[in-house]
């Protein structure tokens, strides 16, 4: 479940107890949008940022790590090409067609794809307003709100300082969800009614999401909550 301070500061921002929450992501990177169309919208950030430790982190892992671990491979080689009677046999080919190449794997469609819609204009200041790749999305009874921590922050759903960055009411928006989804690999989409429509995923908490998704799918078919 969430933090009691996250769920406290939930229940501020929004001025009442969210009927359910879930921290989640968008599920891949924002597509490049038409260059006018990023100009007039101020041109603002399309990938998220990090805290620094992060690239401290990146930084250890190629420059220390990496080499430790190459070095450790060629001294077992090198042992294994010592020992007598040691033949390498050649290594089978790989037959084409026998894996998916990177052409072949679609990257995941994250919106409807017009950037003068709803949902293509909240993509287009998604990272501007937090840099943070984390989203709360809470529901009430009447609206959707969706909230980050504006710092950038190692770990975003711990944080307690989370604003509000959109807010859609029960006319504006709807959640798209089914319940029972496999836990690491749910998905709920924020249909609005324009037509166009936002993917999320990468849901934190499984038992956050289960209920988000379970109460958002019984509110889609109408059930009271």
């Amino acid at each position: 479940m969430a933090k009691r301070s996250v769920q406290r500061r939930a229940k501020k921002i929004l001025g009442e107890e969210p009927v359910a929450l879930v921290w989640c992501e968008i599920p891949g990177a924002i597509p490049k949008p038409p260059k006018d169309v990023h100009r007039a919208s101020g041109k603002g950030r399309l990938s998220p940022g990090h805290h620094w430790l992060f690239y401290v982190g990146v930084v250890l892992f190629f420059f220390v790590f990496i080499p430790m671990f190459l070095l450790d491979q060629l001294s077992k080689k090198i042992d294994r090409g010592l020992e007598p009677g040691n033949s390498r046999e050649p290594m089978p080919r790989r037959r084409a067609g026998t894996s998916a190449t990177a052409s072949d794997r679609r990257a995941p469609e994250i919106f409807d794809g017009d950037w003068y819609l709803t949902a293509g204009r909240l993509l287009l200041g998604w990272y501007g307003r937090s840099p943070n790749p984390k989203r709360l999305v809470s529901l009430t009874r009447d609206r959707i709100c969706v909230a980050a921590s504006p710092g950038r922050r190692l770990s975003p759903t711990k944080a307690a300082d989370f604003q509000l960055t959109a807010e859609f009411s029960a006319h504006e928006a709807h959640i798209e969800a089914e319940a029972g989804q496999p836990r690491g690999f749910a998905t709920f989409r924020l249909r609005f009614t324009d037509g166009s429509w936002l993917e999320l995923g990468r849901l934190a908490d499984p038992e956050d999401a289960d209920h988000f998704l379970d109460t958002a799918a019984r509110r889609g078919s109408g059930h009271a909550l």
